[in-house]
């Protein structure tokens, strides 16, 4: 067998094996309401593959290295949630989508002019998390109406992340750890989630499902710090292992802490 054809036939494999988790995953989200939606839709649901298939290809110190780029791109992820959610509640998905793209962009430009180290990407965090959760905590509450898929829906999304998951592995080998991290936490899940929930359920409802997310993604952000400062101690097995514990976990008391205030 040929390298090249070896190399195709695997990245085939690896983006068939993702698109199927995203489906999986995106599907519970959406039949199970704003406040599970969020949170699972921030869970390593792409990220978590290319991270394996990163430290298949590159070892952990790379994963390391590629973790605090994903810390970095996670804030613009918590923006780009929060202004969608602002622009839903009255703009169409095309003025929402494009809106919160374009600051997901310029933000990410200004960024990698500066090349904050781990107590900037750390800060980044800090910030958009609490502007983010304090500009969307009335939004999260929104009557999530019944819905329908379609088959296209799961085409669209399986297509949407089997992209990413191959320009990220095979880019990696060309562009490094840090913006092959950046490239990992692209809000892909969270785009397709929004092309397909808000022409069906309508902005506001839609908006419910994101700004849950923006808690997900603050216990997405910790998990990112944990593997960056674990790869290189506990080897890429471990620190994947205890970076998806982290995220699931976090994930986790939300939902029950969310339970408990409701019921009190």
């Amino acid at each position: 067998m040929s390298p090249d054809f070896y190399f195709a036939l695997t990245l085939f494999v690896r983006m068939a094996v993702t698109a199927a988790f995203l489906i999986a995953a995106t599907v519970t989200a959406e039949r199970a309401g704003p406040l599970i939606g969020g949170l699972v839709a921030t869970l390593p649901i792409s990220a978590g593959p290319i991270y394996i298939f990163l430290a298949i290809d590159h070892g952990a110190h790379f994963v390391g290295q590629s973790a605090l780029g994903s810390m970095i791109t996670n804030a613009f992820n918590i923006a780009f949630a929060v202004v969608y959610c602002l622009l839903a509640q009255k703009r169409s998905l095309v003025v929402s989508l494009v809106g919160a793209f374009a600051l997901w962009a310029v933000l990410t430009w200004i960024v990698n002019q500066v090349h904050p180290g781990l107590w900037g990407a750390i800060a980044i965090n800090v910030v958009a998390l609490a502007g983010g959760l304090w500009l969307v905590s009335s939004l999260r509450h929104v009557q999530f109406p019944r819905m329908r898929t379609y088959w296209y829906d799961y085409v669209l999304r399986a297509t949407m992340v089997a992209v990413l998951v191959g320009i990220v592995v095979t880019l990696s080998h060309h562009i490094g750890a840090t913006a092959s991290g950046n490239l990992a936490v692209f809000p892909i899940v969270l785009t397709s989630i929004i092309i397909i929930l808000h022409p069906r359920v309508g902005g506001p409802a839609t908006a419910a499902v994101m700004s849950n997310a923006v808690v997900g993604l603050g216990g997405f952000a910790v998990a990112m710090l944990v593997l960056h400062l674990v790869a290189d101690a506990l080897g890429s097995v471990w620190s994947l292992l205890l970076t998806l514990a982290i995220s699931v976990g976090f994930n986790l008391l939300i939902f029950y802490a969310q339970r408990r205030m409701k019921t009190a």
